[in-house]
């Protein structure tokens, strides 16, 4: 499982930061949350292949959070894409979408399924699940949690071996949870098998004043990934925009305990985040305000 930001900035493009556009990397496929203009080439220069993004998250319709889904659609055509791509946004997704992928001379080539969500909403995948939350932006806005399910607990090759089990397919049977029969005593998983592990959790806020929903939706996350537009002297500016500022973001993830706090959504009045992150990590130690391109392993 990889995280990688493509997009760190907000409002509009500079020479240092793109807009929002955040990668989850996991188990083949990519989940872009956002994607603003210019997402498909930061995906050409990154780790990632924009091949291989299988679902998009919109948290709301702010230009710089969803004008690059045309050029990554059309990127993807001209690719020979014959797989399905799935975008979920707020209130007014798929008018929008529908509009904005119909204008110009060309077309997807592959099946495109565009739905709307509800705060609370939740969707299930094989090996995850995708909620909505509720977050105050002045417009329809979601933010995203992404919570993989619990696996199975760490297999004791050496304990194993130790109760007679002989290496090969009584080993898969009992990491399924069965108990075998060796030489006339029953060997159980609990002997051999740890307890299940819980699966990661990933928290993408968009933009959003403070709120108690995403405190809610963060409770021991192991990532919170949230709108830090302003720094401390500017706070009462970013509510007033529907922002949050350093110290906020801060605040929000020491009241959730979440293990890291990464810092986005960057004015373009900022050209160095060092500050930015200084501020937040008085607060809340594991802060981080990612370059464009940032990528880390969970």
């Amino acid at each position: 499982m990889k995280l990688v930001f493509l997009g760190t900035g907000g409002s509009y493009p500079t020479p240092k930061r793109n807009v929002p556009c955040t990668a989850l990397k996991y188990k083949g496929e990519i989940l872009l949350f956002d994607c603003g203009e210019g997402s498909q080439r930061q995906l050409m220069r990154s780790s990632l292949s924009f091949m291989q993004v299988k679902k998009i998250f919109i948290t709301h319709f702010h230009g710089d959070h969803f004008l690059g889904i045309p050029g990554l659609v059309q990127s993807m055509n001209m690719n020979d894409r014959d797989e399905p791509l799935y975008i979920y946004g707020p209130e007014g997704t798929v008018s929008l979408l529908k509009n904005l992928l119909s204008k110009g001379y060309f077309g997807a080539g592959f099946p495109i399924h565009i739905q709307e969500l509800e705060p609370e909403a939740r969707l299930d995948f094989d090996d995850y699940q995708i909620s909505t939350l509720r977050v105050d932006h002045g417009v329809p806005s979601l933010g995203y949690t992404f919570a993989e399910r619990d696996k199975k607990g760490r297999f004791n090759r050496e304990r194993a071996l130790e109760l007679g089990v002989p290496e090969g397919p009584l080993f898969s049977k009992i990491h399924e949870g069965k108990s075998v029969e060796i030489d006339g005593k029953m060997i159980r998983p609990e002997q051999i098998v740890g307890p299940p592990r819980r699966g990661k959790k990933i928290v993408y806020t968009g933009d959003t004043r403070p709120c108690q929903s995403v405190i809610e939706a963060s409770i021991e996350a192991d990532v919170l990934i949230h709108d830090s537009t302003l720094d401390s002297t500017m706070s009462d500016r970013a509510m007033e925009r529907g922002h949050s500022s350093t110290v906020m973001a801060a605040e929000i993830a020491s009241k959730a305990g979440v293990e890291r706090l990464f810092l986005t959504h960057i004015s373009p009045r900022y050209t160095d985040g060092k500050r930015l992150e200084d501020e937040a990590e008085e607060i809340f130690r594991k802060s981080k305000v990612p370059d464009d391109f940032f990528e880390i392993e969970l």
